[in-house]
């Protein structure tokens, strides 16, 4: 992975680099119709602003993550939080700057593979095959799968028939039977209770101790404090601060307290 030869970024020596953000900017069209208040002094009118508009989602964005770190990424709804991983993992495309990585981040998720109408069973081999594992692969993680979402009960009923907390369960278990080298969580624990996150946090916490990276995105400063060592808070697409996890949440606490 080599990034842009003038960028501006400085790069640990001792450490390896596996995702360059470089001075990202992402910009997005989207159709408005309805009313904006356009101030003046002294008084408000309503004026209808209708017509495509270009929004702005992140402005220059720059950071580097290294092997084994796992980075919390926090920020208001709207902040730009969910643009910047998939710009990483190259879903969206940069109108300016440029994404690097090691290999193909992984955006825990394997939703678009699974169909309601099939069993947990039939889910798993479907999501297993998504990810890149072979049948053989997914049987032979399948117990674990299973194990791991709590479903024992379920896995041969439709997926349709699950809450959506029993299904949010089944696709981490999926997504995270693997070891990943660059894997991406973007508020996928938030769902079921407080057992279920811990165990969670912990399979996050054993995916970078074997050399993974991990960017977990949640408004749970819980979980942000309990698994990562380094956060970034972003705001209105760009970074405000970068740095130690605690350091960063209560900067961002603070900043949420109303004044």
């Amino acid at each position: 992975m080599a990034a842009n030869p003038d960028s501006k970024i400085a790069i640990d020596p001792e450490r390896r680099p596996v995702v360059i953000v470089d001075d990202l900017h992402v910009k997005y069209r989207a159709f408005s119709s309805g009313k904006a208040v356009q101030k003046i002094p002294g008084r408000s009118l309503l004026r209808r602003r209708r017509g495509i508009r270009t929004v702005h989602a992140l402005r220059g964005v720059s950071l580097v993550a290294y092997q084994n770190e796992s980075i919390g990424v926090i920020g208001a709804n709207g902040s730009g939080k969910s643009t910047l991983m998939r710009a990483i993992t190259g879903l969206l495309t940069p109108a300016a700057g440029a994404v690097y990585a090691q290999t193909r981040p992984n955006l825990l998720g394997v939703g678009a593979a699974l169909i309601p109408d099939l069993s947990g069973d039939n889910n798993i081999i479907l999501g297993g095959l998504a990810l890149g594992m072979t049948r053989q692969e997914v049987m032979g993680r399948r117990d674990e799968i299973v194990d791991f979402a709590e479903l024992e009960e379920f896995i041969d009923l439709p997926m349709r028939t699950y809450s959506s907390g029993m299904q949010a369960r089944l696709k981490f278990a999926i997504a995270t039977v693997q070891q990943h080298e660059i894997l991406i969580i973007d508020e996928a624990l938030n769902v079921g209770d407080a057992r279920f996150r811990t165990r969670s946090e912990n399979r996050i916490k054993e995916i970078r101790d074997n050399a993974g990276t991990i960017f977990l995105v949640s408004h749970r400063m819980n979980s942000i404090l309990d698994t990562c060592s380094r956060t970034i808070w972003i705001n209105k697409g760009t970074i405000m601060m970068d740095g130690d996890t605690k350091d960063v949440v209560d900067a961002y606490t603070d900043w949420r307290k109303p004044s």
